[in-house]
């Protein structure tokens, strides 16, 4: 049989990894400068733990997984006819207790949940693992991939927003990956439907509007006069979609627009608080079509895009008020945002932000030509290593060529090479292996040598 993948899965390959372990360290060191704590919650999660949380659309993307023990003949009659309900799209515990997590949001408000009464709050969280969705695999979407998110709950304050909108200009920054860091309100979003056809129509109001960027204005009004609106309502909304300028000229459009509501004017003036404190950064948009699709958010939501590249959004996220409270604990505030790491990845490669040296391993190779010769290398590799210099010794006396083209499939920059001659006369030759450029110096002054020639440093 020919081995394959599951679609929406991926191998990666070490050059490929090492990419990816760059921007994770990148976002994770500047998690840690902001004051976020490490958290890692289980890849399963109780099913009821998960739907209903991302709306109906999120339900149907869930993985369950089949309860174990399914085969024993005592379960085998009622399992049979439960799997007809499984099959319709429905949850059955006998059949189906536990599923793949869709994301870290929910899975943190339930760790926050179960431990609430231990957590310093506020408790700013970080979290880097997979999660799985049962979506149709394409670019920049896949079915398993992981997330980075950063968390702040216990705490209304703006503050944490603004500082979640400066963490993604700062992550943005380090990549050197030119961005738009793009905020909203849910509270704006609400009063929109409430002046419109009322607040029960937020959901599919919010849902055609979050379409401008992909259908353009007239078939969007187009949607909305299928969706119930009238002439009056379209003129509404088609106002608040156009309204341009800078950040401060929009917010005082919008504030007008929406003079007779007290829950647009308190979103406008969250939003003002957020952008006030984060600075005059032209990083930052006010994005009146931004919507985001998860239930749970209501108020600030940002969203990430990748400037000069065809890619969906890198990056998003939102404060919800009170998403504890689906388990249990009432009045718990959070805000938070996540980054697509799979995404990030296209997109950086698809501009060649990738310098050459992210993918290099090993730093030198000691070549190996013979057993007297490699253990003198390998006693010199183990100093490279404890002066934190990554080394490696090619396993095998082989010919020379092969260890060559060892070394040049691993990027590998620079070789060193021992052999009777050298040991006779206490010497090391040390080969840049892309110019042919060799040195012969003493063994004594070969680490003198790798950092004043090769800017190798000694982190030992």
């Amino acid at each position: 049989m020919k081995p394959i993948l599951p679609q929406g899965t991926r191998d990666f390959k070490p050059e490929v990894l090492r990419r990816r372990h760059f921007i994770i360290n990148t976002i994770r060191n500047l998690f840690e400068l902001y004051g976020f704590e490490p958290l890692e919650t289980p890849a399963l999660e109780n099913v009821e733990t998960l739907l209903g949380k991302y709306g109906d659309e999120g339900d149907k993307l869930i993985f369950k997984i089949l309860n174990n023990g399914l085969d024993h003949p005592s379960k085998q009659e009622s399992a049979r006819s439960e799997f007809e309900k499984v099959i319709a799209g429905k949850t059955v515990s006998t059949i189906t207790e536990r599923a793949l997590r869709y994301d870290l949001t929910i899975p943190f408000a339930r760790f926050v949940a179960m431990n609430y009464h231990e957590l310093p709050m506020p408790f700013k969280r970080y979290q880097i693992q997979p999660v799985w969705r049962a979506d149709r695999p394409q670019k920049g979407r896949y079915r398993e991939f992981y997330q980075c998110d950063a968390d702040v709950a216990g705490t209304y304050s703006l503050q944490a927003d603004a500082e979640l909108a400066l963490l993604y200009r700062d992550v943005f920054r380090k990549l050197n990956l030119p961005v738009s860091v793009k905020l909203n309100n849910r509270k704006i979003l609400m009063a929109l439907a409430e002046l419109t056809t009322g607040a029960e129509s937020f959901r599919p109001v919010t849902t055609i509007i979050d379409k401008l960027d992909k259908i353009g204005i007239e078939k969007v009004k187009n949607e909305l006069i299928n969706a119930g609106l009238t002439d009056e309502h379209i003129q509404f909304v088609e106002k608040y979609l156009t309204i341009q300028g800078n950040i401060r000229e929009k917010i005082n459009s919008l504030k007008d627009l929406f003079k007779n509501s007290e829950t647009g004017l308190q979103g406008l003036n969250e939003l003002e608080t957020i952008f006030n404190l984060a600075g005059d950064d032209p990083v930052f948009d006010l994005d009146t079509t931004l919507a985001r699709g998860l239930d749970y958010y209501t108020g600030t939501i940002y969203e990430v895009k990748a400037l000069n590249v065809k890619m969906g959004s890198i990056g998003g996220g939102g404060r919800y008020d009170d998403l504890t409270g689906l388990f249990g604990v009432k009045g718990v505030p959070g805000t938070g945002i996540s980054f697509g790491i799979d995404r990030i990845y296209d997109v950086m490669e698809e501009l060649n932000l990738f310098t050459e040296n992210i993918s290099e391993s090993t730093q030198l190779i000691f070549f190996n030509l013979g057993k007297e010769e490699s253990q003198h290398a390998f006693s010199l590799m183990q100093e490279c290593r404890e002066k934190g210099i990554s080394s490696e010794l090619y396993y095998d006396s082989v010919k020379l060529e092969k260890q060559f083209k060892f070394a040049d499939k691993k990027k590998i920059p620079y070789a060193v090479i021992i052999g009777s001659r050298e040991i006779s006369d206490g010497m090391v030759k040390i080969k840049e292996l892309k110019s042919g450029e060799e040195q012969t110096v003493k063994r004594n002054d070969f680490f003198s040598l790798l950092e004043k020639k090769y800017n190798f440093k000694d982190h030992s």
